[in-house]
């Protein structure tokens, strides 16, 4: 079936067509919340905030600009996947936890998932408190206790509705609900982008533009190489007879991905590497000079262009190796090889298979991580190479990842209900 065809197929089927439709329109009313704002704000104050601080600029870009015109849905998922990563994190410190999300099955995974639905409310809580009194120790925001209730009432409340949006979409639509609203927010910022470019062109920087041009291009190349990469190991399962019935006997692989820890490492990293400048803005409000001195010293040094990629750069590569210890576990893995009755050829079941596990893992994630660190810095690399401020956060570090990661998964799941209409056609 050729392209056309398949494109045609899926708005001629009509579960598939119904699908499609229904997770545009929860699109269209995911955007149609981001523009309603609460009260008692300066939009033009907000603009020029959030366009000069890079942490909120990041933030602002993944909720499509809810932030930066404080609207309801200001915190987009943050409060729902920092549940997620603080319990998947509690996982290394008990056991009964752990036990749940990797041994107890569906059963475990939705038990999981409920307490980071619970876990999502509290967090929305302090996160819309802390933003709100961060923008108002700049003078963006102004509010009494009732109407400050009020705000965070609404903040949460547009957290959990996104929460239920995403969840929704999983359910009764195609793709996953989460990434699939991340992806809108992130590309409802591409028409504000365009324009900004029309309105400040010059002609003078065509060549610089035709050179961006291409580095998109091989960005994106690179990114969907190394998401779709993996190492696949071989492995064979023992036959065992049962009665008259013969089980096993067969080979098959174990895929190992280049990037198993996604754009996770990205985030952790951004969050630690900022927190220092969020710091220093605190105290430089402060009534003592030592402290003043102190805060200009600190956020002088991470503005440094240099020494800010350095770190990140550092940072995603330490991150990269964290993240995939606490989420990728080689002996349970040899464990459940060994209770199947699978082996790798060659290799003992058992600690022999876990400790080969373990140099193949470390061995391919140091491309991975290479590569994440990589594209982590290439906003700044590309800015500074062609001056061009403009859609750098599109072509580089998180956004790209999530971008062609959700293109990805949901062609996947697309072209998945295709083959399963064929076969039943057939």
């Amino acid at each position: 079936m050729s392209w056309l065809q398949k494109i045609i197929f899926i708005f001629k089927d009509r579960q598939l067509r119904n699908k499609i439709l229904f997770v545009l329109a929860v699109l269209v009313v995911f955007r149609l919340a981001a523009n309603i704002p609460i009260p008692g704000i300066n939009l033009e104050n907000l603009r020029h905030f959030f366009a000069e601080n890079q942490f909120f600029g990041m933030l602002n870009l993944f909720v499509g600009g809810a932030l930066s015109r404080l609207s309801i849905l200001m915190l987009g998922l943050g409060p729902y996947i920092t549940s997620v990563i603080i319990l998947q994190l509690l996982t290394m410190i008990f056991p009964r936890l752990e036990k749940m999300y990797k041994e107890e099955g569906e059963e475990g995974k939705r038990k999981f998932n409920q307490y980071g639905r619970i876990f999502t409310v509290p967090l929305a809580v302090l996160q819309s408190y802390a933003m709100l009194g961060l923008l108002a120790k700049q003078g963006l925001v102004s509010f009494d206790a009732f109407h400050l209730i009020a705000a965070i009432s609404a903040i949460t409340a547009g957290s959990v509705f996104l929460m239920w949006l995403g969840e929704l979409i999983s359910e009764k639509g195609i793709g996953n609900g989460v990434s699939l609203l991340i992806f809108a927010g992130i590309i409802a910022r591409t028409p504000t982008q365009i324009r900004q470019t029309a309105l400040t062109w010059d002609s003078s920087q065509l060549m610089n533009y035709v050179f961006f041009f291409l580095i998109s291009l091989l960005i994106i190349f690179a990114v969907v190489l190394i998401t779709e990469a993996r190492r696949n190991i071989p492995v064979s399962y023992a036959k065992r007879v049962k009665g008259r019935r013969v089980y096993g006997g067969v080979s098959t692989y174990l895929p190992m991905s280049v990037n198993p820890a996604g754009v996770i490492p990205i985030i952790f990293a951004l969050a630690i590497l900022l927190f220092p400048s969020m710091a220093a803005n605190f105290l430089a409000n402060s009534g003592s000079p030592l402290l003043v001195k102190i805060a200009g010293s600190v956020s002088m040094f991470f503005q440094n262009p240099l020494v800010y990629t350095s770190l990140f750069f550092i940072l995603v590569f330490v991150f990269t190796y964290f993240y995939t210890a606490v989420t990728f576990d080689p002996d349970a893995i040899s464990s459940n090889l060994q209770r199947m009755g699978g082996f790798i050829p060659g290799l003992r079941p058992g600690p022999s298979t876990a400790s080969f596990l373990h140099k193949i893992l470390y061995r391919v994630l140091f491309i991975g991580a290479l590569f994440l660190s990589l594209i982590a810095v290439m906003p700044s690399i590309i800015q500074g190479l062609t001056g061009i401020k403009n859609f750098t956060f599109l072509i580089g570090g998180t956004a790209i990842l999530i971008i062609v990661s959700v293109v990805l998964d949901t062609w996947r799941q697309i072209k998945a209900q295709l083959e399963m209409r064929e076969y039943e056609q057939f």
